[in-house]
């Protein structure tokens, strides 16, 4: 029956627009399908061998990764995003913008260069004993733990619980924490009582967006050799030779992302809070003086240091040993495969994303609804996962063109598309679909839909009303997705460690592989270009968000 009025309502509202919106989502699912059908394969002797022994340890280590990491990034994000939020004090402003730079490094990076310089060669040790004549205890700077690895991803993830929590306390009415103050509470209560209940839809979100990302992790679990899902599917592919097997894990990991999405959607659902009055007021910031105005910035300067600032001067550092070794031709054509591969998943990925987001802009319905989340699926499924199905598509895709390959001369059991750039580039675009679609959707929602109601009015059609009315007006949000989208595919490691043809790689895969040779500072060089372009993506984000709040 919902099939059927979908097909009514698609032949009601039948345009190019609508037809391309279903055909795109429809593309965007067909991995996620074809992984799920590996659940009711017969298993063999290896899948046996891994539910027997290994299942258990995979599932263990990743939930202690995900709720040690949620936990730890909810203190530091929340507790930051009251602080500038709720307080004044000196170089606010500055850290507002500087408790996202995080974002701009890899935690596999991080990974890297805190465990060589905490090692008993590392600057910090050879600092301890040169310096100040102390032999430390090894045992108080072993990162290559459970420990560690929370350790790590608290710090370069706790951005997104910032940011989504800030911007949600940001745009909420001051009236609830005015009459808090009014009746006597102190800070401490008003934040527990008041401030916490009021943010947890924007927590929940925040804490989900960390733990899709630990869970798609793969450099920094697999460098401390903690075994997690995303690591067995790894050794499984390329270890056991085993697609299948890595295939039923990949649906075991896609089956819990699911209930962890449908979780988290019902969470914030239930836990909704709306000001009685449609006026907000914006929250008043208190004045810090004294002792609390200090212990303000020395929390914040710690947080920003081992976050951003010390990582950074360590890699700046590294890089003045070896750029000399590294820089080369060969190098010169990692950046061109990075910036290739990066700007050609944009340019196809922002086409779906502007095409559904029209047509879910133009009328609310529970079409528009399903068709807006499957487009943005791609994102919460990690990137070793969706491999899995891209890589089963396009073998299915090669398969069934045998026969023209075998006309054309290239050999009947030829695998033509499973081994070209394009399917990487295809998994860039379903992973990364929802980044630009949400920057468009977030700026048809800005301008509204008065002027192409208007347009529509005067004879236009839904083409045209794009490219002469929509298209100029969010043109910025439009940038900003290309921006967010192209920081993403930079970093991104798991996809294209599994799916690059062969002798391809770029800044990301070169990271990995000098690091997993043991050449941390020839791994500075790249990881700085991968630190500099995420730098500069976050610059353009809060510049562009500065400018349209004003």
């Amino acid at each position: 029956m919902i099939g059927t009025s979908w097909v009514r309502k698609l032949k009601r509202h039948n345009n190019g627009w609508n037809i391309a919106s279903v055909i795109g989502a429809f593309v965007a699912l067909l991995p996620s399908v074809y992984i799920m059908i590996g659940i009711f394969r017969s298993p063999n002797e290896n899948w046996q061998h891994i539910k027997d022994y290994l299942l258990l340890d995979y599932t263990l280590q990743s939930l202690y990764l995900v709720i040690g990491t949620g936990i730890c990034t909810v203190l530091i994000g929340v507790t930051l995003a009251w602080l500038t939020v709720a307080y004044e004090f000196p170089l606010r402003r500055f850290f507002a913008w500087a408790f996202v730079l995080p974002l701009a490094i890899p935690p596999y990076i991080a990974a890297y260069t805190y465990a060589t310089m905490l090692s008993y060669t590392g600057s910090v040790q050879t600092f301890m004993r040169n310096v100040l004549g102390w032999t430390p205890n090894q045992a108080y700077f072993d990162i290559m733990s459970m420990k560690g690895a929370i350790f790590i991803f608290t710090l370069f993830l706790f951005p997104y619980v910032y940011l989504i929590t800030r911007t949600f306390l940001e745009r909420q009415s001051a009236s609830f924490i005015e009459n808090a103050r009014l009746l006597g509470k102190n800070p401490l209560y008003i934040f527990i009582r008041v401030v916490l209940p009021l943010a947890q839809p924007a927590i929940i979100g925040g804490v989900s967006l960390v733990a899709f990302e630990v869970l798609n992790d793969f450099g920094v679990t697999k460098y401390f050799g903690i075994q997690t899902f995303t690591t067995a599917i790894f050794q499984t592919w390329f270890g056991m030779y085993d697609v299948e097997s890595a295939m039923r894990l990949a649906a075991m990991l896609m089956s819990f992302i699911i209930g962890l999405f449908i979780f988290e959607r019902l969470l914030r659902k239930r836990r909704k809070y709306h000001a009685s009055t449609s006026r907000i007021t914006p929250l008043a910031r208190r004045k810090l003086r004294g002792i609390p105005a200090l212990v303000a910035v020395l929390f914040s300067v710690v947080v920003v240091s081992l976050s951003f600032l010390i990582p950074v001067l360590q890699l700046i550092v590294w890089a003045t040993w070896t750029y000399m070794d590294v820089m080369s031709s060969q190098f010169m054509k990692l950046i061109f495969n990075t910036l290739f591969i990066s700007l050609a998943s944009i340019a196809l990925l922002m086409v779906p994303a502007i095409i559904v987001a029209n047509v879910c802009r133009s009328r609310r319905s529970v079409f528009t609804l399903v068709l807006s989340k499957l487009i943005s699926m791609g994102y919460s499924i990690p990137g070793a996962v969706l491999s899995i199905g891209v890589l089963a598509v396009f073998i299915s895709l090669d398969n069934g063109l045998a026969g023209i390959y075998e006309r054309l001369g290239l050999g009947a059991n030829k695998l033509v598309l499973s081994m070209s750039l394009f399917m990487l580039i295809f998994a860039y675009v379903i992973r990364f679909l929802a980044v630009g679609f949400n920057s468009v959707e977030a700026g048809y929602e800005k301008i509204g839909n008065r002027y192409s109601e208007a347009s529509r009015l005067l004879g236009l059609g839904m083409t045209r009303t794009f490219f002469k009315v929509d298209l100029p007006l969010i043109k910025g949000a439009i940038f900003t997705g290309c921006i967010l989208a192209f920081m993403e595919v930079v970093k991104e490691l798991p996809l294209t460690l599994l799916l690059r043809p062969f002798n391809f790689d770029t800044l990301a895969t070169k990271a990995y592989q000098y690091a997993s040779d043991e050449q941390i500072h020839q791994a500075s060089v790249p990881s700085l270009m991968i630190i500099a372009v995420g730098m500069i993506s976050v610059f353009f984000y809060h510049w562009l968000g500065e400018r349209a709040s004003k």
